[in-house]
């Protein structure tokens, strides 16, 4: 593994399509805006990708831990920008500042954690757990 520095900067960027809309997981008599858990998944993408560079093969993380505010709505078609800094690096714990915007405002905030893992490591464990 090699030293991922503090202050390590990602973004990941998608367009809103119906399929990540709120109304598609969860009640449909919910408005047609981004759901949480999209926005939730920008951001964990954004921490990724703050630490790629620094990752070796066969070297990735998981994320162990979101908090996060949704801020306010966002409708089909706008870009949604997730930005992820790295604010501490603890052994294999990396953890991240992370926020969305939708080109009008900023939409979501908060904090991320990742756990470096072994890729084949962890596929020998996950083979053993279910098979």
């Amino acid at each position: 593994m090699q030293s991922i520095p503090v202050g390590s900067k990602g973004s990941f960027s998608l367009v809103v399509t119906p399929d990540h809309l709120a109304n598609r997981f969860k009640d449909a008599t919910l408005p047609p805006v981004l759901a949480t858990p999209v926005m939730i998944m920008v951001m964990e993408n954004a921490a990724l990708n703050a630490i790629k560079p620094y990752l070796d093969a066969g070297e990735s993380a998981l994320g162990t831990r979101v908090d996060v505010r949704h801020l306010a709505a966002t409708p089909a078609g706008r870009r949604v920008t997730g930005e992820a800094e790295v604010t501490k690096v603890a052994g294999r714990r990396i953890e991240f500042r992370i926020r969305a915007t939708d080109g009008t405002e900023e939409i979501g905030i908060g904090t991320h954690e990742r756990m470096l893992i072994d890729l084949e490591r962890f596929s020998e464990r996950m083979k053993a757990k279910f098979g």
